[in-house]
């Protein structure tokens, strides 16, 4: 292990970031009041600003810093049309929160039980929990683990005989410190300390680009360094024995035989799937998902709501240049020559080692920054794990405690849902840090984690989206719709599970040609597009081979059945102001596209 590049001005910059961090909290907790409104909803009385920073800090998370950076490092801008699909929020914003704030709901599962049926909710409630405990708490601990590993790697604690190195101790923080402030404080300190952590990671993210391309020598040896196929969304990325264009790209092998074909997007990610799957998800996360609809819940009104959605779609434009373009920096840095620490920590035998490009990021804060930026940068790191993590615990709690434990207890006071919650938050802490261990013996753990949420988002885009444009779609749809797409996610879930982890027996995979094969090989982004055309067919199929809904139970909860008086309503919460915000994310995401087009 290398030693810790942490010094004393480090240090001073990360413990004054953490006093004012709970120094926050601690006065937003005393703000607060002992109602359900307050803890899941901050009062609902949050403004534009507040909402947009919480959409964009719970959104950057592990997967920006140790995903999208190491992505950065080994395939160029490819990720970026995942940070380019920023017009998804602004769909939450202009179609969606309308129908949510006239509802007044808590949570996503019961604006579908208003729109279809109690035994719809409870499915998606249950199935929206055990995915935030299997990836979002177990991706953001991984990532925890990660940073400290790299930038702590002599860290030790001894316990009793038993040694944790950095990678338990800092998960372990990560996982703590967050719950703490989320468990006492609610969405209301959990958005306001956001909006610090926002600030934080924006500034420290723009200082790693900046002193990362002056200790490279400026864009220009940047772009000369990765070549254009790195800069080009567009272009294939073509690997060693492959050959094609965007068309189809054919991989043959040493015989020449043809071993896989497909239309392959920068080499290693399909067009159709970035084409089609990649939307799917994107609406179903920023439009659907209570981990962020439950920011726009909180706000005063639907203006707020919308604007807040606006400014946080400005916001989702960064990543692309304070995660990528530094994980190509630390690539450019280390494959040049220039930085021979990178370069011994990301390369074995003269090979790009992919494993090693997911601490990308943080191995760029280690060996480029100067003390004391170091320091705020680090501090920025953190503000990402943790809002990240805060985010899902005050999330599955509400879900919990709203979507479960009320209908049970429908008579329990404001102060014992309340209370309700903060176990609910405790034990999700305490189901993270049971986590650790499984995520540090399972090193392809963060990989798989990936394609989850392709698995399980198909189904819930499809009954919410469909259910707002389509008076005709009914309750046994729905819940058959969500039960069917379930099935077909949990199955290849179990497929890929016992491969991706390395279980016995499971190394080498399954039997070449086999069914079990065949599924585990299929392209997740493709089984995602089966999942939902399959989903589509059972929804409509089934609600139009039963009957109808009842009228009065859709009335203002689909765009037909909209009073008039719900139309001016809605007209009159937007100006000119929220119009010219959403163009100008329009044309800034074109000229990213512009840009990074060869």
């Amino acid at each position: 292990m290398g030693e810790s590049m942490l010094q004393t001005l480090d240090w001073i910059a990360i413990g004054g970031y953490f006093i004012v961090l709970l120094g926050l909290a601690w006065w937003v907790i005393l703000m607060g009041k002992d109602t359900a409104d307050d803890y899941f909803l901050a009062g609902r009385n949050l403004g534009w600003f507040i909402v947009g920073a919480s959409i964009f800090s719970s959104n950057i998370g592990s997967e920006h810093l140790v995903g999208l950076a190491g992505s950065g490092c080994t395939d160029g801008v490819a990720m970026a049309h995942y940070e380019l699909h920023a017009w998804c929020v602004l769909v939450l914003g202009w179609v969606m929160v309308p129908f949510y704030m006239r509802s007044m709901v808590y949570t996503m599962p019961e604006f579908l039980e208003r729109r279809f049926s109690a035994s719809s909710r409870y499915m998606l409630s249950v199935i929206s929990l055990v995915a935030y405990v299997l990836t979002k708490i177990a991706v953001g601990i991984f990532a925890g683990g990660v940073v400290f590993n790299t930038l702590l790697p002599e860290l030790r604690l001894n316990l009793g005989g038993l040694e944790l190195n950095s990678f338990w101790i800092g998960s372990f923080l990560v996982v703590v410190l967050t719950g703490v402030y989320t468990v006492l404080g609610g969405l209301r300190a959990v958005s306001y300390t956001d909006t610090l952590q926002t600030i934080i990671l924006i500034v420290g993210s723009l200082l790693v680009t900046i002193y990362g391309l002056a200790a490279l020598g400026g864009w220009e040896e940047l772009r000369a360094i990765c070549g254009s196929s790195m800069f080009d969304l567009w272009k294939p990325l073509v690997p060693q024995g492959v050959e094609g264009t965007w068309l189809p790209v054919i991989e043959r092998a040493a015989d020449g035989q043809i071993v896989r074909q497909a239309w392959y997007f920068n080499g290693n990610y399909p067009w159709l799937g970035m084409l089609f799957c990649a939307p799917i998800i994107g609406l179903w996360y920023w439009c659907t998902d209570q981990y962020i609809v439950q920011r726009a819940l909180g706000a005063r009104d639907e203006q707020q709501a919308r604007r807040g959605t606006i400014f946080a779609g400005m916001l989702k434009l960064l990543p692309v240049f304070l995660f990528i373009i530094p994980g190509m920096i630390c690539y450019a840095l280390a494959a040049s020559g220039q930085n021979e620490a990178l370069r011994e920590a990301l390369y074995r035998d003269g090979k790009l080692v992919t494993a090693n490009a997911q601490s990308a990021f943080p191995l760029l804060v280690q060996h480029v920054l100067p003390p004391g930026v170091r320091g705020i940068v680090v501090a920025g790191l953190l503000s990402a794990l943790m809002s990240s993590l805060a985010g899902v615990f005050n999330a599955s709690s509400t879900l919990f405690t709203m979507d479960l434990y009320q209908k049970f207890r429908p008579n329990a006071s404001q102060h014992h849902l309340v209370w309700i919650g903060r176990v609910a938050t405790s034990v999700l802490v305490l189901i993270g840090l049971v986590w650790i261990p499984v995520i540090q013996v399972a090193p392809g753990l963060y990989d798989y984690l990936q394609s989850v949420q392709g698995y399980l988002a198909p189904p819930i885009f499809v009954v919410f989206f469909f259910g707002v444009f389509s008076r005709r779609l009914n309750a046994k749809g729905c819940l058959a719709a969500l039960i069917v797409g379930f099935l077909l996610g949990l199955f290849r879930l179990v497929i890929d599970t016992p491969v991706s982890l390395g279980l016995a027996g499971y190394q080498q995979g399954y039997a070449e040609g086999s069914f079990l094969w065949i599924i585990n090989h299929l392209y997740f982004q493709y089984y995602s597009l089966l999942i939902f055309f399959v989903s589509t067919i059972v929804l409509v199929g089934v609600s139009y081979l039963t009957s109808p809904p009842p009228a009065e139970k859709l009335q203002g909860l689909t765009f037909s059945t909209l009073s008039e008086e719900d139309r001016r309503k809605t007209r009159s919460s937007w100006t000119w102001v929220d119009v010219a915000g959403t163009l100008a994310v329009l044309v800034a995401i074109l000229a990213a596209y512009l840009y990074f087009t060869g």
